[in-house]
């Protein structure tokens, strides 16, 4: 079972889209604090409503792996930012590139359950977090 089937897993044992959003809320919650330092104009994604900060930077573990610091100021999406948040780190560049984040939204039904600016929204977190793989790898 890939990380996306687990976390598809998750979400599709929660009964409603009711416990599914509390569900997203609390993966925010425990999101790890991003340092105040890195909530810099170069990492937000601006095409998001809600203000969003990501910011992707090597594993000093693991130099062939990036880990990823995020943040947002509203519940539900903050908790989408978590996801991702845990969906790319540790991976290579490579791992992370190849993942199809299309298919686990699709699987979550995020675009009949999110607001269309939200839904547009959370695809430029995900562009925004790439690009900023790209960059790293270059």
């Amino acid at each position: 079972m890939t990380e996306i089937d687990e976390i598809a897993s998750d979400f599709e044992f929660l009964d409603d889209w009711e416990q599914r959003y509390q569900y997203l809320t609390e993966l925010g919650e425990a999101l790890p604090e991003m340092p105040e330092a890195e909530k810099i104009e170069a990492n937000r994604v601006k095409a998001c409503m809600s203000k969003v900060w990501v910011r992707a930077h090597w594993d000093a573990q693991d130099a062939s792996k990036i880990v990823f610091n995020g943040d947002c100021d509203t519940a539900i999406i903050k908790g989408v930012v978590a996801l991702l948040v845990q969906l790319f780190s540790g991976k290579t560049p490579a791992a992370i590139l190849a993942m199809d984040v299309d298919g686990l939204f699709e699987r979550l039904q995020l675009a009949e359950n999110l607001s269309p600016n939200r839904h547009v929204g959370v695809y430029a977190i995900v562009d925004v977090m790439t690009g900023q793989v790209e960059s790293l790898k270059a």
